[in-house]
């Protein structure tokens, strides 16, 4: 058995992890739990939010975390228009044709960004990016600390605009029953867009969170999707409570997966329990039985 000081930071470090892969996990829930809606896409989105912060900084040295002001809303505006300039128009309202069409719409965004970037790996270098903060036995970065507790924010503000706002009452009504929100006057084409507007605004702010202590290449968003896939099946389609501890509890696993398996089989584990979660409770922590 491993000592407390060593276990400690292992599962603090999964913790702040885990906080950015529920934020990535989020903007897939409310596009794919709650609208029914498989995006593809999601992986390369977010790898079109870290370019952005990467640029940003290295163009005009804005700092990642004031960046989010600029890439939040642009991830929204890109989200909203591909959803109604393509995947709406692509679909002619399929649901087995909007996979296809995210899978497309993947495949264009990282073979784009491998012909404007190459396939090197970049990073970006900040004044605190090797700054650590003591907790109890612990060393943690100050970067993960920060996006532990923005990821945590953002979060907050998601669950509340689903919960208070006419656009979450309306998002939550397609999700239920499409053709009777529709009956009620409800735009159903602009509530699909603006779900995926959100969804990848979530992207935008965990892009810098990530960026101060993460790197970016065009293929950087494959791993984080298949993570957020497990993280909304775990939680439950559709459920952000889910989503959000999900994440938390993925972050914990990787993190003592690599700790005792070694850094390179740090993800079993986390598979490991999205197939129990598959086979004792299919519907996830948080998700209604059908």
């Amino acid at each position: 058995m491993l000592e407390l000081s060593i276990l400690f930071p292992a599962v603090l470090n999964g913790i702040t992890t885990g906080a950015v892969y529920a934020l990535v996990a989020l903007g897939l829930t409310l596009i794919y739990g709650v609208l029914h809606i498989i995006n593809f896409a999601h992986g390369a989105a977010l790898m079109v939010a870290l370019y952005a912060v990467y640029l940003l900084k290295e163009r005009f040295g804005i700092d990642p975390y004031l960046a989010l002001p600029a890439v939040v809303p642009a991830m929204f505006a890109l989200g909203y228009g591909l959803q109604r300039a393509v995947v709406n128009r692509a679909s002619h309202g399929k649901d087995e044709n909007i996979l296809l069409v995210t899978l497309g719409l993947a495949i264009v965004l990282e073979n784009g960004a491998l012909l404007l970037f190459k396939s090197d790996t970049r990073t970006i270098d900040t004044a605190y990016t090797l700054t650590t903060v003591a907790i109890g036995p612990a060393m943690i970065g100050l970067t993960k600390l920060i996006a532990f507790g923005g990821a945590l924010l953002v979060s907050a503000l998601l669950m509340l605009l689903m919960a208070k706002t006419d656009l979450g009452r309306a998002i939550r009504a397609v999700a239920k029953e499409k053709q009777g929100a529709r009956l009620m006057g409800i735009d159903v084409d602009h509530v699909y867009a603006m779900s995926f507007g959100i969804g990848f605004a979530c992207l935008g702010a965990a892009a810098c969170f990530l960026l101060p202590a993460y790197y970016v290449n065009p293929q950087v968003g494959t791993g984080f999707v298949l993570v957020a896939f497990t993280i909304v099946v775990l939680g439950g389609m559709g459920s952000f409570a889910g989503a959000l501890l999900g994440g938390l509890i993925v972050g914990v696993v990787e993190s003592l997966g690599g700790l005792y398996l070694g850094e390179s089989l740090g993800q079993v584990g986390i598979f490991a329990i999205f197939i129990l979660v598959l086979l004792l409770r299919p519907q996830g922590l948080f998700g209604a039985r059908g």
